[in-house]
């Protein structure tokens, strides 16, 4: 009976290590770096562009002194940045 458990341990182990062999594999190609690439990008984006529209919908409803579009296009960058930063140290730890 001990041997047949030793032998399923093997087993789990031997499967457990080649799955973290294809992970890391995997992790190593260059569609994975485009990927990630492309996701940062969208990170820092997609604020961007929407504090742009949501800027400009404010100054068109309510002219002012202060461009909301200038500031909401700062802030929308500052959060991609902040985002991107998120992103790009969760794949770091990872590893």
């Amino acid at each position: 009976m001990t041997e047949g458990r030793d032998s399923e341990t093997e087993t789990i182990a031997r499967k457990a290590q080649q799955m973290e062999e294809a992970r890391k594999r995997h992790r190593e190609s260059a569609w994975y770096g485009l990927g990630m690439f492309g996701l940062v990008g969208w990170s820092v984006a997609v604020p961007i562009v929407a504090g742009i529209a949501l800027g400009l919908w404010i100054d068109g409803r309510w002219p002012g002194e202060v461009s909301w579009t200038l500031t909401l296009l700062l802030a929308g960058a500052l959060l991609g940045a902040v985002n991107a930063w998120y992103w790009v140290q969760r794949e770091g730890r990872d590893d």
